[in-house]
């Protein structure tokens, strides 16, 4: 039997109200009148931002959204109810993969060729991203170095705008402060995984550290917001022991950590060939399985098959392997191999991205005491009552 369908929680179910591209806007960021917006999309030929031509392809969707929703929104009312100035768009190429570095170039919608850096970093003020692969760790790099703020919303679709869009991240803000304050500084947070009846457990060094919170809210200096937020996050210090993994077709292998780092893959289920081109990987660019985060949801949301917004939702959790300096930690794309491996890759857990990997107990040192945080994708008594403050 799967013990993993019957611990699963039943669905949560919650309202939300209309999205509003001005409240959303209103709220991150509090603009001010004459700040200068603009929209960014990726595409895998950028010369088809030109006319819009890449609406012409219906698996485009979330370039779809970008436009219908963010570049069509501030045209039609945002810009002139937040008195904001520009509204253009822009597409550059796609990456390819999580967080890697952006090109150089992009197009705008009359054909030109634009430097990002002279044509975007540098004339805008708020620089709003809707991407299929996340672009938030290089756009936080140049927001810090050009000052202009921003908000990354990569793999939009539908469901994320009925919902983490339309959300008051005021109030996110406020309930993800109440679960950081009672989960930071710990000393280390241990995370059980049962699949097939098969138990391992991952321990993350946390040093005391100072916890931090993506909560939405971009308001002060140049900085960028990722869309939906709602979520508590320590870069660890160290961590060892193992966990399994779900891989993209299916396959789950069992990763071991040492020194901080996946050091080997091993089939569980599923394809060798997927664990063998893991293993190559790790053995030619080893800073590809350094875990370079942990992170903890903080809303009730519905899933969206999205993992930027399935990862927020309250009673999951996730590690991320790869580049961190966008979250304060030390790995840099220079320290990397090979440039196209400096990606930043959350592993999410979750019933409904791995309902073959149970987490039966999440556990967290802290100020002498051992608390346990969550059971079965389930806020336990100690979340619970940091909620309820």
């Amino acid at each position: 039997m799967n013990a993993t369908i019957e611990s699963n929680p039943p669905a949560r179910t919650r309202e939300f109200p209309p999205f509003s591209l001005t409240r959303l806007l209103r709220t991150v960021f509090d603009p001010k009148p004459g700040d200068r917006v603009c929209v960014l999309i990726d595409l895998e030929n950028p010369r088809e931002a030109e006319a819009f031509r890449f609406l012409q392809n219906p698996d485009l969707s979330i370039q779809r959204h970008a436009y219908e929703v963010i570049y069509q929104g501030l045209r039609q009312a945002t810009m002139a109810e937040l008195g904001l100035t520009g509204g253009e768009m822009f597409a550059y190429e796609i990456t390819g993969g999580s967080n890697l570095d952006l090109p150089e170039t992009g197009f705008a919608t009359d054909g030109r060729e634009v430097d990002l850096v002279e044509d975007v970093y540098k004339k805008y003020t708020l620089v709003l991203c809707v991407s299929t692969y996340s672009a938030t760790a290089p756009l936080t790099a140049f927001a810090k170095q050009f000052g202009f703020r921003g908000a990354t919303m990569h793999g939009m679709n539908q469901v994320i705008l009925n919902s983490g869009l339309a959300v008051d991240y005021f109030a996110v803000s406020k309930q993800a402060e109440k679960l950081r304050l009672g989960m930071t500084h710990a000393d280390w947070v241990e995370i059980d995984f049962v699949f097939d009846s098969r138990k391992f457990t991952l321990h993350l060094d946390l040093g005391g550290q100072e916890a931090q919170k993506s909560h939405g809210l971009c308001r002060g200096g140049p900085d960028i917001a990722n869309l939906p937020a709602g979520e508590i996050y320590y870069v660890p210090e160290h961590a060892a022991g193992e966990f399994p993994h779900k891989y993209k077709d299916g396959t789950i292998a069992l990763m071991t950590v040492k020194n901080g780092r996946i050091c080997q893959a091993m089939l569980l289920r599923g394809n060798q060939s997927t664990v063998d081109e893991h293993n190559a990987k790790l053995t030619s660019d080893p800073v590809t399985g350094e875990l370079g985060e942990l992170g903890f949801g903080t809303q009730e949301l519905p899933v969206s098959g999205r993992d930027i917004q399935d990862e927020k939702i309250l009673g999951t959790m996730h590690v991320a392997t790869g580049r961190s300096d966008h979250l304060g930690g030390r790995l840099t794309p220079d320290l990397f191999a090979s440039k196209k491996n400096a990606t930043h890759d959350d592993i999410l857990f979750s019933p409904s991205k791995t309902p073959e990997i149970n987490v039966p107990q999440v556990r967290m040192r802290r100020a002498g005491r051992t608390e346990v945080l969550i059971e079965n994708f389930t806020p336990a008594a100690y979340m619970r009552a940091l909620l309820a403050e």
